[in-house]
């Protein structure tokens, strides 16, 4: 029997929107029919790039009726809430850019609404689908690392600076998901500092501090203002220590057979303990190169189908959320731990 032909919906097509209809305009049984986008502007340039779609400046157009299957939500992260709750309420089934929402009880009512609607409720967390992070996530689960000690990510960059929203819910959001991706989990604790250089009460700069079940502990920097664009995470575990380099095309990951432990001497009165450290090869395992969006898009292509479940599903979104609303309460305490 034919697969049914998905009809797809892009909502917002100004820097990241396009990236979105040209792949799923390359995806078997799916067919980008509309995309909408209030400033005409983008949607001359994104007609005159990909001519086939019709295009709309109000986004309730492309909701209404039963032609739209599905719809793609880039715009800016404080609509996101209401965009989404409108499609789902209207039938649709939703990939949403990340983050879901401003606040956990946002993204907890988006889930409910997509699993009383019975629709795919999914997030652009797009590094769970990056290929390096993925052979990251192989190794952990496979027990080379041993019991992970911590992780430590590194995002920065020179802009672009965002005016809705804080550098935490923009980058952070991505390593606070690998984090949650690689452990499993979500984190107990959460706290956080940072300074607003540029617009007042909107942070250009955070060190965030997460504490996950299992004794394991979590930092990551994020910057608008630093010189050099890094895009690195750190995973150090008893046995083994792992690397990704996301500007580090060949081999992004790199596994380190070093380490640090204790070791005992119980002979007679001189019974002491001293560390012992181990310093062995350095492997870099092949990683296969795919476009980590692509991926993305065709794992929601996949979950509409009916063909695989969701990876990056509303739940999996909320609980990336309320890690970020927990680092904005912290920074607004001036770096007190918030539980979760």
């Amino acid at each position: 029997m034919k697969e049914k032909e998905i009809s797809l919906g892009v909502i917002g097509v100004g820097h990241w929107g396009p990236n979105h209809v040209r792949n799923f305009i390359g995806l078997p049984n799916c067919r980008v029919a509309v995309v909408a986008d209030s400033n005409k502007e983008a949607l001359a340039r994104v007609s005159k790039q990909f001519p086939g779609p019709k295009t709309v400046q109000d986004y309730k157009k492309l909701l209404a009726g039963d032609a739209i299957d599905a719809v793609v939500v880039c715009t800016p992260t404080s609509t996101h809430y209401k965009i989404v709750r409108g499609a789902l309420a209207a039938g649709k089934h939703v990939l949403c850019e990340k983050p879901l929402s401003e606040t956990g009880a946002q993204a907890k009512d988006l889930v409910r609404l997509a699993k009383a609607k019975k629709r795919v409720l999914m997030v652009g967390h797009v590094f769970v689908f990056n290929p390096g992070l993925l052979k990251v996530k192989e190794i952990i689960d496979s027990g080379e690392t041993g019991k992970i000690y911590y992780l430590s990510a590194v995002r920065t960059n020179l802009g672009p600076i965002r005016t809705d929203i804080n550098v935490a819910y923009d980058l952070a959001s991505h390593d606070i998901s690998i984090f949650n991706f690689l452990l499993g989990k979500t984190p107990l604790s959460v706290s956080a500092s940072g300074m607003a250089f540029l617009q007042p009460g909107i942070e250009d700069v955070t060190f965030i501090s997460l504490r996950y079940p299992g004794d394991v502990i979590a930092s990551v920097q994020t910057s608008w203002l630093n010189p050099k664009k890094v895009r690195q995470l750190t995973v150090v575990g008893s046995r083994k220590m792992v690397t990704w380099d996301d500007l580090e095309l060949v081999n992004p990951v790199a596994i380190y057979d070093r380490g640090a432990g204790l070791t005992g001497d119980y002979r007679g009165y001189g019974e002491f303990l001293r560390i012992a450290t181990w310093d062995g090869e350095v492997r870099l395992p092949k990683v296969s190169p795919e476009e980590p969006l692509k991926v993305q898009d065709r794992a929601f292509l996949d979950a509409v189908l009916g063909r695989a479940p969701v990876r990056s599903s509303g739940e999996f979104a909320a609980g990336v959320v309320e890690a970020l609303e927990a680092a904005r309460k912290s920074l607004r305490r001036r770096g007190a731990p918030v539980e979760l």
